[in-house]
């Protein structure tokens, strides 16, 4: 295995080490306990009502057309839907959202935006999109919860106390050699209730348990980041504002981004051409006039030398306010853009402090607009990689494909990339978001660092 391989191998198994004792295992674990109850209410509304009805009528409960319970089975389902339809319109529904919300976003950073407020009257509340999607996660949530307890209950609790089985051996199976006593059990990902094969009878044996318990804590984090993203998804699709009201409100934010992102640039230009070539372009006019004053109006130069060195002073201010300002115009379009985008990118490159392996595949040229900004998203993350990383390799990927620009960037370096730490990522999942692009991040600690940019080929 080559060294950069033992590194990635070395870095992946430290994560997995560490992955039970982070912040984020403890936040999900806690967000899959505090949601136990929203999973278990409606079901276990309903079957109340149901037993409940059933109980009023007289024979057994199961259901069949001659059965002096069917009237009851009947009414217990009506009652079933009217309790629905009773929890949409009164609201019910919308505050339960709102509290899964809350803690979605409290525990695991999920900002789910709230739906527009209902109308008022009774067809407006009956015919309440928001609520009965929140009726439809409530229901939903019965596997999801399901699948959340089974990871907390067996792979963390299970697996924590299969951790404890050399310890208290020897202080409670210490009985006798004449008595016999049963085999204890081992619960295993695959045997909840510990009825199966695996049985610890001897205290060797309880190494093979510690051992099996080890594996359950170090896989329980994944488990249960599976489990939350199932329930995230369902959040983010059947909580938030819906379709329209969620399309709506992207391209207000996109407006609004694109609006303070323009009025930054001109700031930003305004600041650069007043702190440099202004004042190289004020002190060319300045070292110009006192050279006229040297050379007088008429006749013999009374100081030439003097006069020469304003000139040749005023001659380097003009070529550097020149400099600036291409530097300047390079910065609002670079001109390696007008050869298209993998000659821009193979500039930026091939200029790059760490070795930088460029591949593009892109079948359909993206509008100018794209262009540039995946060109500055590139920089900024190659300037961000020189920066930071330590990496010894990047490799830069582009691809076009279903009316997306895809723009991937890949070191070998230290990993830990974090928006939040003023890197310069923020502001480009900015840049990116006002065109409807994104950006997703892949870093964690010990490398490598992912991060890929898509962008509509269009805007």
């Amino acid at each position: 295995m080559s060294a950069t391989g033992r590194v990635g191998m070395a870095a992946l198994a430290a994560t997995v080490v560490r992955a039970p004792f982070t912040g984020r295992a403890r936040r999900e674990i806690l967000f899959c306990l505090l949601g136990l109850p929203f999973g278990v209410l409606l079901p276990l509304l309903g079957f109340f009502v149901t037993i409940r009805l059933a109980l009023l009528a007289s024979g057994p409960p199961w259901v069949t057309r001659g059965n002096p319970a069917w009237p009851a089975i009947a009414a217990a389902a009506a009652a079933a839907g009217l309790l629905t339809v009773l929890l949409v319109m009164t609201g019910a529904t919308r505050r339960l959202a709102a509290a899964c919300r809350g803690l979605a976003g409290w525990l695991l950073g999920e900002r789910v935006a709230a739906p527009p407020p209902p109308r008022s009257g009774v067809l407006a509340r009956l015919s309440d999109a928001a609520g009965w999607r929140a009726m439809a996660y409530l229901l939903l949530k019965l596997p999801v919860m399901l699948f959340e307890l089974y990871a907390v209950g067996v792979f963390w609790g299970a697996g924590l106390f299969n951790l404890t089985y050399p310890y208290w051996w020897l202080s409670f199976r210490n009985h006798p050699s004449q008595v016999h006593l049963d085999p204890v059990p081992v619960v295993t990902p695959f045997d909840w209730f510990g009825q199966g094969h695996f049985q610890i009878a001897t205290f060797p044996g309880t190494f093979a348990a510690f051992a099996v318990g080890v594996g359950m804590v170090l896989a329980a984090p994944w488990v249960t980041r599976a489990a939350v993203a199932a329930d995230r998804r369902l959040i983010g699709g059947l909580l938030g504002p819906g379709p329209l009201a969620q399309r709506l409100r992207d391209l207000e934010q996109t407006r609004a981004l694109a609006v303070d992102d323009a009025a930054a640039r001109l700031r930003r230009l305004e600041r650069d051409l007043h702190d440099g070539a202004q004042i190289r372009l004020a002190t060319l006019a300045m070292n110009l006039g006192m050279a006229k004053k040297k050379l007088g109006d008429h006749g013999d130069v009374p100081d030439a030398e003097a006069a020469r060195e304003l000139v040749s002073a005023a001659h380097q201010n003009a070529k550097d306010a020149l400099a600036e300002l291409r530097e300047l115009a390079r910065g609002i379009h670079p001109p390696a853009l007008d050869n298209g985008l993998p000659h821009a990118l193979a500039t930026l490159a091939a200029g790059n402090a760490i070795p930088a392996e460029l591949t593009v595949s892109i079948p359909v040229r993206p509008t100018p607009a794209i262009e540039t900004i995946a060109y500055f998203c590139a920089a900024e993350l190659l300037a961000n990689a020189a920066k930071h990383s330590r990496a010894r390799k990047i490799t830069i990927d582009v691809t076009g494909r279903a009316g997306v620009l895809v723009l991937e960037v890949t070191d070998d370096g230290q990993g830990g990339a974090d928006p939040a730490r003023g890197s310069g990522l923020s502001g480009l999942a900015q840049r990116a978001r006002t065109v409807d692009g994104r950006m997703d991040i892949a870093s964690p600690p010990g490398g490598p660092t992912r991060i890929a940019v898509e962008l509509p080929l269009r805007a």
